[in-house]
């Protein structure tokens, strides 16, 4: 994977994809239609949320919900919202 957010989770640093294609090879095989399926139904408003969710889905860390809470407050800042 060439593209990929390095994030510390626990205090152990994990590579988490960043792009669909990424995502995707991540992912095991038997969920990789699941994902095609999620990102070709998602919206404008909803692709942050559904990769996010996969990102994480990607990502063997026991911490997955402390991930999803700093990238959430990542893409917020990012966005000027927070």
């Amino acid at each position: 994977m060439d593209v990929v957010r390095q994030k510390a989770v626990g205090g152990v640093e994990v590579e988490v994809p960043n792009s669909i294609p990424d995502i995707r090879a991540a992912l095991p095989e038997g969920r990789r239609e699941e994902f095609d399926r999620a990102v070709d139904e998602a919206g404008l408003d909803d692709i942050h949320a559904v990769m996010r969710h996969w990102m994480l889905e990607a990502v063997p860390a026991p911490e997955a919900d402390a991930l999803l809470t700093r990238l959430a407050a990542d893409e917020a800042e990012r966005r000027g919202v927070a």
